[in-house]
Order: C-alpha cells, then sequence, then structure tokens
C-alpha cells in the first residue's frame, strides 16, 4: 500500500513539473531586439530599399521573426507624420 501512495505521489509531482516546465522555459528566453524602419514613402515606393535593408541584417545574422522584429512605419509622402515632422 505504501509503495502505491509514492507512487501516486512522485506521478503527481512528475505531472507538475511537465506542465510548469514550458512555462518556466518561455519566462527565460530573452526579449526579441526591435528595429524600427521609417519611411517617407509608401510600402510600394520603398520595396528596393526595404529588400537591401533586410538583406544587410541578414548579412549581420540577423533574421526577422527568428531573433529580431522589424517596426515598419510609412509616412506615404505626410511629412507631418514624423517625429517632429514639418510639412515641406
Amino acid at each position: 500500500m505504501a509503495s502505491h501512495i509514492e507512487r501516486r505521489k512522485f506521478l503527481a509531482t512528475l505531472g507538475g513539473v511537465a506542465v510548469a516546465w514550458p512555462l518556466t522555459a518561455r519566462a527565460q528566453q530573452p526579449a526579441m531586439p526591435v528595429v524600427g524602419f521609417l519611411s517617407v514613402r509608401s510600402p510600394g515606393e520603398s520595396a528596393s530599399i526595404e529588400a537591401a535593408f533586410r538583406q544587410g541584417l541578414r548579412e549581420q545574422g540577423y533574421v526577422e521573426g527568428q531573433n529580431l522584429h522589424i517596426a515598419f512605419r510609412w509616412a506615404e509622402g505626410h511629412y507631418d507624420r514624423l517625429p517632429g515632422g514639418q510639412s515641406r
């Protein structure tokens, strides 16, 4: 009978560890760096520049979604949308 109780305790402890393991593993991962890409153009007008930007990051070992997040912002010719922006 005692071994049956010990087995239950062991299985309960093992189950608790299995549930908690993904939570602790996720909590220990470092935050992913964020790089901002700000353009006065529209996304379509900036396609070649954006591609070169991503290529340069890849050459330095940064891949979007794996070890880097890129935050894109487009002013689309509206300079007032830029921080401290002024109309031309």
